[in-house]
């Protein structure tokens, strides 16, 4: 199977005109963020988070399709009152109560997973409106997922976006269009390309081979929601019946031990001195859970999944108990493998000496990179942000949410602008 990859590059609302354009299985779905600085680490992300996936779109299209074609084979159903309702039990009705943003006034703001757009009452009246609404999706045509096939499966897209509706703690009869185009222009297409990819994937197998899971990469910058989607897909998989295990690059940070030795070696480098950059992960690590995760395709087979504590010592952090590790049993459908940068690869080093001279190290240790996790991903998915100095304030608001949950987190001075 060829290397499939969905680039995601986010826009705000509303979205300015632009045209569309797909090849080879690439997306883009573009967010718009304005801030005046920007780290270290985001110099090195726009310098190589290009490395192979360049496909850019814009969040809306125009066009709404002809609806009326599919609709007689849609598999809804009339209740006693007259509402239209899925075979889930549950009805799409009209709501005109509004729901308001919390977002903060900052365009780069983190705030509530709809915080990137306006608040506004979702008006569906009926399972055809909800079919209209997902087919006008900028995803749709770009994953070859054409109006008839959303017709045809509606029932999946109805008790899907329930079990997200209920994850999330939204109100399914009350979405606000925020929301409606996270859940159904967003994470259940990204769902429905991934289920794609598995059965393009199984499907190499002859019957009663051992089928390995199949490893998708998420590559994005900090802060734009990645771990929320990872986390959004892994719970679909979980309860349409298949096992898949979650995993960060953030999981294979060298110990608190090895990384106060990894700083004395480069005494005055600050981009080595905390974890992060690359040079700061145990790669032999790495590549021991990616193997035994990429092994594990026989019932019965368990092991422990590494975790990252990033509140131990004071905020600097250090490699989580292994008591306190989850455990995952197989066989795994699915590793939803997901980090800030994942597929980086090194650039040439005078590009690199021209944008920080620290980048130099940093840059040379990037050739190990593709060994201990890159060779793993059979497919991946690419989130781009159009101003990547939106990352500093996305992390230090990650610091300053930990500090206000009352654990240990770096100062807004360690989070090197």
């Amino acid at each position: 199977m060829a290397m499939a990859a969905l680039n995601i590059l986010s826009q705000p609302w509303p979205p300015t005109p632009s045209s569309l354009s797909f090849s080879n299985n690439n997306i883009s779905f573009l967010t718009q963020c304005n801030a005046a600085t920007a780290t270290i680490n985001s110099k090195l992300l726009s310098l190589s988070h290009s490395c192979h996936f360049s496909v850019l779109s814009s969040l809306y299209g125009t066009n709404r399709p002809n609806s009326s074609s599919k609709l007689s084979s849609m598999p809804t159903h009339l209740s006693k009152s007259g509402t239209l309702t899925a075979g889930t039990g549950c009805s799409w009705m009209q709501d005109n109560s509004m729901h308001h943003n919390d977002a903060a006034d900052s365009e780069c703001g983190e705030g509530p997973l709809h915080s990137a757009f306006p608040a506004k009452a979702a008006e569906i009246s009926s399972i055809e409106d909800l079919y209209e609404f997902i087919s006008s999706g900028p995803l749709m045509n770009k994953l070859g997922l054409a109006p008839e096939a959303v017709a045809e499966s509606i029932d999946k897209w109805l008790a899907y976006g329930l079990h997200l509706c209920r994850l999330f703690q939204l109100k399914e009869l009350d979405l606000s269009v925020p929301q409606k185009v996270r859940i159904y222009h967003y994470y259940l297409p990204v769902f429905f390309w991934c289920e794609d990819q598995i059965s393009q994937h199984r499907s190499l197998y002859k019957d009663g081979e051992d089928i390995p899971p199949l490893v998708i990469g998420f590559s994005a910058p900090q802060g734009c929601g990645k771990t929320t989607l990872v986390f959004a897909l892994d719970y679909l998989f979980k309860v349409t019946g298949r096992k898949s295990a979650t995993i960060s690059i953030d999981d294979f940070y060298l110990t608190a031990e090895n990384q106060a030795k990894l700083r004395e070696a480069h005494p005055g480098n600050a981009l080595l001195e905390l974890r992060g950059n690359a040079g700061s992960h145990d790669l032999p690590f790495s590549v021991e859970t990616l193997t035994a995760l990429s092994n594990l395709s026989k019932e019965g087979m368990k092991m422990k999944l590494p975790r990252y504590d990033k509140s131990a010592y004071n905020g600097k952090g250090d490699r989580a108990d292994p008591s306190t590790w989850p455990e995952v049993e197989g066989p795994l459908t699915a590793v939803l493998f997901e980090g800030w940068m994942l597929g980086f690869k090194p650039v040439p080093v005078e590009v690199v000496k021209a944008v920080d001279p620290q980048l130099e190290t940093v840059n040379k240790n990037l050739e190990a990179y593709y060994d201990a996790w890159d060779k793993f991903v059979k497919a991946w998915i690419v989130i781009k942000i159009k101003d990547p100095s939106c990352v500093y304030q996305w992390r230090l608001q990650a610091e300053i949410a930990m500090r206000e949950a009352g654990n240990p987190g770096m100062s807004d001075d360690e989070v090197v602008p």
